[in-house]
């Protein structure tokens, strides 16, 4: 270094620069898709799609093959007779199946009170229904037995009463015939029925007749011969919660007619 000044480093063996090599591999060669590429990929994939709602809609690859049914604890209402009632909306692809159609089809079902239906994929249908329950029996004049829910609802009409289920007579009084064309004999019945319907579990189980005499005038004929006068149509789970108190004294006759001075004889 003739000259005094120092001389340049020699360059560094072995790789370069990071930064050089990194800004070097961002232009390096990247995979583009062709507006062709594109198009086909496109393509392929509605064709897919095409394929997958042909089979679940349209073919019979997702067919109804069976309809369950849940919830029918008698032979009152069988599995058979809510099949039926489902018909052909039960047939083809399940992804067809009318839910909402079908369930309107099972509740029309007299002894029917509610209905759920959904899709068991692959193949079949489900159901489950909650039967009507009758609280009371109501004797018509033919001697048959009409049986009604708690909503009030009339079911199923038989021969006989089913077992532990009260009995609505009609037994009506004079005053209560002159005055029918203002509370006439379905009202008497249906406030009856309430009667019935407000009873606790207890005490339904023991009432084996609810006499209507009139508005006024409604009776419970225990088991064993006891009378329970229950009065009107009102204030009914009052009434019943009286009358549970009074069971448990000695008396063949409970007075709740009027709750807030109840009375036992006999």
């Amino acid at each position: 270094m003739a000259d005094g000044r120092l001389a340049d480093p020699p360059p560094a063996s072995g790789r370069g620069n990071p930064r050089e090599e990194l800004e070097l591999e961002d232009y390096g060669p990247r995979l583009r898709l062709s507006r062709r590429g594109i198009v086909v990929l496109g393509a392929l994939g509605a064709t897919v799609l095409g394929v997958l709602a042909w089979l679940v809609f349209y073919s019979s690859v997702l067919d109804v093959r069976s309809v369950a049914v849940q919830g029918v604890s008698d032979d009152r209402l069988t599995a058979d007779q809510v099949r039926a009632a489902v018909g052909e909306l039960g047939d083809g692809p399940l992804a067809q199946v009318d839910l909402a159609d079908v369930t309107r089809r099972v509740e029309a079902i007299p002894r029917v009170a509610g209905a759920e239906v959904w899709r068991g994929w692959p193949h079949t249908l489900q159901v489950k229904i909650t039967q009507r329950q009758a609280v009371a029996a109501v004797k018509g004049e033919d001697g048959r037995f009409t049986q009604v829910d708690a909503a009030g609802v009339s079911f199923a009409t038989e021969a006989a009463a089913p077992e532990g289920v009260p009995v609505v007579e009609l037994r009506l009084s004079q005053p209560a015939r002159d005055v029918e064309p203002v509370i006439n004999r379905a009202q008497l019945v249906q406030g009856a029925v309430a009667v019935a319907a407000g009873l606790p579990a207890e005490v339904r189980q023991r009432a084996g007749a609810v006499l209507v005499h009139s508005y006024d005038d409604i009776q419970l004929q225990l088991a064993g011969g006891a009378t329970v006068h229950w009065g009107s149509p009102e204030q009914i789970d009052r009434k019943a919660r009286v009358l549970v108190a009074l069971l448990h004294q000695k008396g063949t006759n409970f007075d709740v007619s009027a709750p807030e001075a109840p009375a036992v004889s006999g």
